[in-house]
């Protein structure tokens, strides 16, 4: 069946074939899938092939499972994920489910195992995924170059065995790949009944021939049998027929296509809400306390800048916003509001949290205990860990974005500088290498232009924890003047005991250890960094020598500065002094 697919996005064409051969059960499946709207951006087209052990009477049981399951599964995953992190969850569950049911036939030659593979075209990249020896070829010129690798362990010139398969262990090492993507490139998927009897160039040229794809791919099986094929023979085609930059009404739906909203007056109404009163304004938005007029419940109100929304990128980011609180629960992160009257023009509308935020909080509280400090930074690692679990990076963290409420809970405000995985994408013209943090709280990696990731949320609550507990930060200016990984290197962390008396020495290795200017050298995950700040890691005993340079930088230069000083006077008196 053809089938074809046009988007503003990307435009395919596929065909299929697939026949049990000489076979009398077909024990290959395959399948293909394409949503709609900006599910189709987000997700992309998924094209999956399976093909069951032949010694198994079930094995086609699971080949149509893996393949049955990979295409309805994978598009319900979160928006927000990487297609790796997406397609592998998926596989990894339908393995798991594969595996369980060939540990009940107490047998593998019985057992619910097939290879698999699967192509995700999104964006302008191309996503291949593997178990097995069917394989994933691209058409290269008059021949096919082959994507994937056999998972096929030799015995002898004639005896081998799959090595890797679904539905063989409780887990299972799935071949990853990702291609740029171009209009015209074509991909062919086929099972070992097709591929184990037709060379790359004749496969290339039944393909190149023009023909309507799914008359190619009937073609392939034909001349597979005709080559003595004695197995079952799939093959699955897709052409890239176009692709272009999605606009923001395909990102974001309906909301993508709302024109700014213009600037209230306050008070005042505005489509369904009572405007209250102003309550922070900056170069890229204005933020407005209001209520519901239906249910009264406070809200605030957030409305583009005059001067950006003319910027499509802005006012695309602006949307995003609330696309992110919407896929977001957590405590400990902004939750987005309803509209009483949908909404005729962007702007946003979130809860309103009656409290201060964190940079108010540290200038009434100089000098908080330990265990406020940590009380707070637990909150805060929380709300990151919901943004880290839809692999979303925040990249923006610092005290005027984190509030407290009345009750002390903390929650995670303004996802203007988010990073989402999944949406970076499907619109790669929005990672543009621009610094969207405060400076001040940024990693050091970003200044050297990488992206950010969980690693520099975690510098950045670093930094916060430090200042709480000192008043400063640790390394001052310098970090933001670090363009180079030479300047980056020279780097001093400036110990916190030798700022204040009130942080152990444990707590300080916690902390140097979390803003390391090296991304690798800090923990590995958040809950590591809070657990050192609640119990002490013996790897920062004050036992262990720390040189004076590393634990007190200043001091340490102070210091050869007046012995070089004391050394030239000393010399100067030898050489010109009275005889």
């Amino acid at each position: 069946m053809l089938m074809q697919v046009r988007h503003t996005t990307l435009s395919v064409e596929t065909g299929q074939s697939s026949s049990a051969g000489r076979k009398a059960l077909n024990q290959d499946f395959h399948g293909a899938m394409v949503s709609d709207g900006s599910a189709l951006v987000h997700k992309g087209v998924a094209l999956a092939i399976a093909d069951g052990i032949s010694s198994s009477p079930v094995a086609h049981v699971a080949a149509e499972t893996a393949v049955k399951s990979f295409l309805s599964d994978y598009f319900c995953t979160s928006e927000a994920w990487s297609v790796k992190t997406s397609a592998s969850r998926v596989i990894l569950a339908a393995n798991s489910w594969l595996f369980s049911q060939t540990k009940q036939a107490a047998e593998l030659d019985r057992g619910h195992v097939c290879t698999f593979s699967a192509l995700v075209l999104k964006g302008r990249k191309a996503h291949l995924f593997h178990v097995g020896d069917s394989r994933i070829w691209r058409l290269s010129g008059q021949s096919l170059e082959q994507l994937t690798e056999d998972h096929t362990v030799r015995i002898s010139e004639t005896e081998s065995y799959l090595g890797r398969a679904l539905g063989v262990g409780h887990s299972v090492d799935i071949d990853y790949a990702v291609f740029d993507l171009r209009p015209g490139d074509v991909f062919i998927l086929t099972t070992d009944g097709v591929h184990g009897f037709l060379r790359p160039k004749d496969m290339a040229d039944v393909v190149l021939a023009g023909q309507d794809l799914d008359v190619a791919a009937a073609a392939l099986v034909d001349q597979a049998l005709a080559a003595g094929s004695d197995d079952n023979l799939t093959v699955q085609i897709v052409r890239v027929t176009g692709i272009s930059e999605p606009g923001a009404e395909d990102l974001l739906s309906g909301e993508g296509t709302l024109p700014p909203a213009p600037l209230p007056k306050v008070p005042g109404r505005y489509e369904g809400f009572r405007l209250l009163r102003g309550l922070h304004a900056t170069s890229r938005s204005h933020i407005y306390l209001a209520e519901n007029e239906k249910t009264g419940e406070p809200v605030v109100l957030k409305f583009p800048s005059l001067d950006l929304r003319g910027e499509e990128d802005y006012l695309r980011r602006f949307a995003l916003e609330e696309w992110v609180a919407r896929r977001i629960t957590s405590p400990h992160v902004l939750k987005a509001a309803s509209y009483p009257e949908g909404r005729k023009t962007l702007f946003l509308a979130s809860e309103f949290v009656d409290g201060q935020t964190l940079r108010q909080w540290m200038t009434d509280n100089p000098h908080p205990s330990l265990e406020m400090v940590r009380g707070i930074l637990e909150q805060v690692a929380r709300g990151l860990m919901a943004f880290h679990r839809k692999e979303m990076v925040h990249q923006d963290l610092r005290p005027e974005n984190i509030m407290i409420d009345a009750s002390g809970t903390v929650k995670i405000i303004d996802f203007g500088s988010v990073r989402i995985a999944g949406v970076m994408e499907a619109v790669p013209s929005l990672d543009k290498g621009e610094i969207l943090g405060t400076h001040q709280y940024t990693a050091p990696e970003v200044f050297l232009g990488y992206l950010g990731t969980e690693y520099s949320d975690q510098f950045s609550l670093g930094v916060i924890a430090y200042e709480m507990l000192t008043g400063r930060l640790p390394y001052g200016a310098a970090v933001a003047r670090a363009t180079s990984e030479r300047a980056q290197a020279a780097l001093r962390y400036r110990s916190a005991t030798s700022v204040t008396e009130r942080v152990p020495d444990w707590v300080d290795g916690a902390l140097c250890r979390a803003v390391h200017p090296v991304p690798g050298k800090r923990y590995e995950a958040l809950s590591a960094f809070l657990e050192d700040l609640r119990r002490p890691n013996p790897s920062f005993s004050p036992d262990r020598f720390v040189p004076l340079a590393e634990r007190d930088p200043v001091r340490f230069w102070q210091i050869v500065s007046a012995a070089l000083a004391v050394l030239c006077a000393i010399l100067f008196f030898q050489l010109f002094g009275n005889p």
